[in-house]
């Protein structure tokens, strides 16, 4: 194999982080939920969520329309946002995003409802090989959180300093 090793995919990576930094420049703030703190009830329902302290990831974002919704409570707003964020920035960090996460961008908090992980370098997943050189070629590329908007008042994140 001749293109494809981990040095490609370096370079390939690279590129992404400072197109993603310097150019598009949308940051977000990630909220991995603590499941050691967060307590449960007897459905196993996490009531009161504890999240460890957030961190800052550079991202493209894909925003939905926002739109009202109208029930017995009163109104409401909704919007789903995707967030594709480089695999590697994730690695590096030793965080991986879950179902039921929090994402704060542009002072509002979006859960996590769906993560999409299908963007292979060359088509190739170097966690999963048949041969005995197949781990030196191709890697994940970037993973989708697909979120929705939801209260801050839901997820109880108090806002302190940066």
């Amino acid at each position: 194999m001749i293109f494809g090793s981990q040095r490609d995919f370096g370079l390939f990576t690279g590129i992404n982080r400072e197109l993603l930094s310097d150019v598009i420049e949308q940051e977000i703030l990630f909220y991995k939920m603590s499941l050691e703190q967060t307590t449960a009830n007897i459905y196993g329902e996490g009531m009161e969520k504890v999240f460890w302290s957030p961190i800052k990831y550079n991202c493209l974002i894909q925003r939905g329309d926002q739109r009202s919704t109208v029930d017995d409570l009163g109104v409401d707003i909704v919007r789903e946002v995707k967030f594709n964020m480089l695999r590697q920035d994730l690695i590096d960090t030793n965080t991986e995003p879950e179902i039921g996460d929090i994402v704060m961008w542009m002072e509002n908090y979006y859960e996590i409802d769906n993560i999409t992980e299908n963007q292979l370098f060359l088509g190739k997943d170097n966690a999963y090989s048949l041969t005995d050189y197949g781990s030196n070629f191709g890697a994940s590329v970037s993973l989708i959180l697909e979120c929705h908007l939801t209260r801050s008042t839901k997820v109880a994140i108090v806002k302190d300093r940066l």
